[in-house]
């Protein structure tokens, strides 16, 4: 034990050794007090704790603090044994091993869960120990994604993640990690209401997996711009206001502040305005507050793409493209206002007001590559915003009118084939009746200044849209190019490009990449 006692103390203790014989009175006296004064020092250490700290125990494989785990979104973490997701779309993913793999849950809540890219799976009013394999898998590796149901943005019962159970013997293990985060800002609509799977079928959902980026939901049903109470509303009713909340870890009023260091988005998507008329917010106000949101979304991420969407209804559209043009006159460069004019019938919607699934799937077919235009490769940082006037960029893909399907997802087949500088990646994301969405991963295995993929298509299957690349042909044999922001690449460096097609059956295709 090390000795706290101060360097005069040992001093005068030692003097008193060493200036008295052995046995004598005094100086067992100053022996015996240095001693206790040694004990009680000791003693006191020991109270607050060990001078050394010691090694902390490795994580419980499974458990919330598994470094394999990955949980998108806004999480509170704070008790180590049980994580809760703040706002809609939150979701957890890991790989595991094994036959089995079940979900260790607090209190009764909807759930949705997919296997190796599967369909996802509702499971109601479950709680405790919640099989997600009812029937066994292969042996081997295995992923899961995991998300809570929330209705109106709110997650309906305890949502609780306690842990994942294995099989005996089996581990996690750590997907390949997503290298661009977007973030979605919104209300109702941006939750996914009425829409058949919530988050999960809702365009910032169906955008974020067209793009392989990381998503989040900051939304609430019901959600304005402006913050009102029941007495400033013309209705009564009070409003939550995303203009304030967005810095929070969930919608709630005793929300704390959320820590944006613990991720970054690279592009931030906000659709605000949808329920600020009914309440009677002024064009001054609205005006005000999304101008506000903008500088607060850039001082939470300094570098990354905010684009304002003209609610689909066109209410405050001139405000919002007002706004924009105020951050950017104050030196914003990286701010846009998206004119979304047109984008949303009354076929695609399930009431006056929200997308059904067919609507949502419509959005993202023309958000998709509007964000994907904003996005930093894997090799090129974003650059720090600076002054110079923005344009206001304008979709370039229209949505195919076809009857509203019956989602589903099919589970995705990687296919990789190899070429002089490049390699390309084939993935369904989604698929439906009568059509679907798929996302081709390039890789650089030599330096790049451009690269054109090569598509080898099924009979039966006709291209519809092309998001982050410029393609050519629609059947049979279609050839995509890269975008002009994604064409150089570092060996080793990836980007992706995604497309919508229309079918009679298949999905798959055969592609191949050449080097520019």
């Amino acid at each position: 034990m090390t000795s706290a006692l101060s360097p005069a103390a040992h001093r005068r203790a030692a003097d008193g050794r060493a200036g008295r014989r052995p046995g004598h009175r005094g100086g067992r006296r100053r022996v015996a007090a240095w001693c206790a004064a040694l004990a009680v020092t000791a003693s006191a250490a020991l109270a607050v704790g060990p001078l050394v700290p010691l090694a902390q125990a490795a994580p419980v494989v499974g458990s919330p603090t598994d470094p394999n785990l990955q949980f998108v979104g806004r999480w509170n973490t704070a008790n180590p044994a049980a994580y809760v997701p703040g706002w809609a779309g939150a979701y957890l993913t890991t790989g595991f091993t094994g036959t089995t793999v079940k979900l260790r849950q607090r209190g009764t809540i909807d759930l949705y869960s997919s296997i190796d890219g599967g369909a996802f799976s509702l499971r109601s009013n479950v709680s405790g120990t919640v099989d997600l394999t009812p029937s066994a898998l292969r042996p081997g590796d295995h992923t899961l994604t995991v998300s809570y149901r929330v209705v109106a943005g709110s997650y309906t019962g305890d949502a609780v993640f306690q842990g994942l159970v294995l099989d005996a013997g089996a581990t996690t293990r750590a997907l390949a990690a997503r290298p661009r985060l977007v973030e979605f800002v919104g209300d109702s609509i941006t939750v996914g209401q009425t829409s058949s799977q919530v988050a999960l079928t809702s365009y910032p959902w169906l955008v974020g997996e067209q793009l392989g980026a990381r998503h989040t939901q900051i939304a609430q049903g019901g959600a304005c711009l402006r913050e009102l109470t029941a007495a400033q509303s013309t209705r009564g009713v009070a409003c939550v206001g995303l203009q304030r909340r967005f810095t929070r870890a969930s919608a709630t009023d005793t929300a704390p502040a959320w820590d944006f260091s613990r991720y970054t988005a690279d592009a931030v998507v906000i659709n605000l305005g949808t329920n600020d008329t009914s309440h009677g917010v002024t064009s001054a106000d609205f005006l005000s507050g999304y101008t506000d949101l903008l500088r607060t979304v850039r001082t939470a991420y300094p570098r990354a793409a905010i684009l304002a969407l003209r609610t689909f209804s066109g209410r405050w559209a001139t405000e919002t493209r007002s706004a924009v043009a105020a951050v950017t006159a104050g030196g914003d460069r990286n701010a846009f206002f998206v004119d979304t004019t047109g984008w949303i019938t009354s076929a695609l919607l399930n009431d006056s007001v929200h997308p059904n699934d067919a609507g949502h799937r419509a959005v993202a077919s023309l958000l998709a590559p509007i964000v994907a235009a904003h996005l930093p490769t894997a090799s090129t940082p974003t650059p720090t915003p600076t002054v110079t006037p923005t344009p206001t960029p304008t979709p370039t893909v229209t949505p195919s009118t076809t009857p509203t399907p019956t989602p589903s997802v099919t589970p995705t087949t990687p296919t990789a084939s190899p070429s002089r500088g490049c390699t390309a990646a084939y993935a369904v994301s989604s698929a439906w009746q009568g059509g679907f969405t798929a996302n081709v991963t390039v890789t650089a295995t030599s330096a790049l200044t451009g690269w054109t993929v090569t598509l080898a298509l099924p009979a039966g299957v006709a291209v519809t849209g092309v998001w982050g690349g410029t393609g050519t042909g629609t059947s049979g044999t279609v050839s995509v190019a890269n975008a002009a922001w994604n064409g150089t690449l570092t060996a080793g460096a990836a980007t992706s490009f995604g497309f919508q097609a229309t079918t009679t059956g298949a999905t798959g295709a055969t592609v191949s990449c050449t080097p520019a």
